[in-house]
């Protein structure tokens, strides 16, 4: 099944119970306490925000507390409709593939002369990339609507470690939801699925691709992003801990920060 299909299909049936699956995610911990001070060594200004993949919101509210002003979109019209629902009028919400993502402006939101200082693809949006041509498409377009003065990109990519804890084939079970890992092989590059089913939700399957370093990099490289920091994360007693450079058997997740190549 082609990407599109496959990802907004998985999320406008995962929607209506999103939140309450991923009720133990704290943003603002992840976003506003430890990633928004790694980009602010790096030079970050406040402005406004373009969340790709913003799914149901999550990212919002440690933005809206830092006084950021906010676009977001997703490829699942589900999952805005859910975000609209929690955020109507305070982020301006459009529906777009981040594999074509169009140039952002005042019909999406963002005022006439106004720029984006930050982009996220936050929480599995690249994994769910499986082709690498597709990977420099989605980078053109962060290209496109990433502003020259100080804009800066920040995304995760799953770490082989994370693939092997929840993709492999054995069940996991969070209440009344079950996740099937539907892989035994775990190489780097590789493809990955798994099925999830239960209370409120049509069974339907997740499909990732684990990219390596170097498939990132020259990604960016052709779309004349430059890498400025590149982190490992992983949770150690209830804290999440950044160190680099990212080890693919320890942390369960790599982190990126890229910006404009200079001229």
């Amino acid at each position: 099944m082609p990407r599109a299909e496959s990802a907004k299909d998985a999320y406008d049936r995962y929607a209506a119970v999103y939140d309450e699956c991923n009720s133990e995610n704290d943003y603002e911990l992840w976003l506003g306490e430890t990633l928004i001070p790694e980009l602010k060594k790096l030079g970050l200004r406040k402005g406004w925000a373009l969340d790709v993949g913003c799914g149901t919101g999550h990212a919002f509210d440690p933005l809206l507390a830092r006084d950021w002003q906010l676009v977001g979109c997703d490829v699942s019209t589900a999952m805005l409709d859910e975000a609209q629902k929690k955020f109507q009028g305070r982020v301006h919400l459009f529906e777009a593939d981040a594999r074509r993502l169009p140039r952002v402006g005042a019909e999406h939101g963002l005022p006439r002369g106004e720029h984006f200082q930050l982009i996220l693809l936050l929480n599995d949006v690249l994994n769910y990339i499986l082709d690498e041509n597709q990977l420099r498409d989605v980078f053109a377009g962060i290209k496109r609507n990433l502003g020259r003065s100080g804009g800066l990109v920040i995304f995760d990519v799953n770490t082989l470690a994370l693939f092997r804890q929840d993709y492999a084939s054995d069940v996991v079970s969070d209440r009344d939801w079950k996740w099937q890992g539907r892989s035994s092989k775990f190489e780097p590059g590789g493809l990955y699925e798994s099925r999830l089913s239960g209370r409120d939700v049509e069974a339907h399957v997740h499909r990732q691709r684990h990219w390596t370093g170097g498939q990132i990099r020259a990604a960016l490289a052709s779309a004349d992003l430059c890498c400025e920091a590149t982190l490992g994360q992983r949770e150690e007693a209830d804290r999440l801990v950044l160190s680099s450079p990212p080890d693919e058997d320890r942390d369960a997740k790599a982190i990126y920060i890229a910006a404009h190549c200079p001229p």
